[in-house]
């Protein structure tokens, strides 16, 4: 049945082309960015979830 359907509509062979197309430049984008990051602002973001809020932190010490 689902076969039946699909067949006749018109054009159906480029829609698999273009969900490819979609995705791999998404995946080149992505492998592109993680290579031209700025490695500080990765490792700041990395480190975020560690951090309870407090402004004293071991990259940037504010003692009193």
């Amino acid at each position: 049945m689902y076969k039946q359907v699909l067949q006749s509509i018109d054009n159906i062979a480029i829609w698999p082309v273009i969900s490819f197309v979609i995705f791999f430049t998404f995946f080149v984008l992505l492998l592109w960015w993680t290579f031209t990051a700025d490695k500080t602002f990765i490792r700041e973001m990395s480190e975020k979830p560690l951090h309870d809020g407090s402004e004293s932190n071991d990259l940037n010490p504010k003692h009193n």
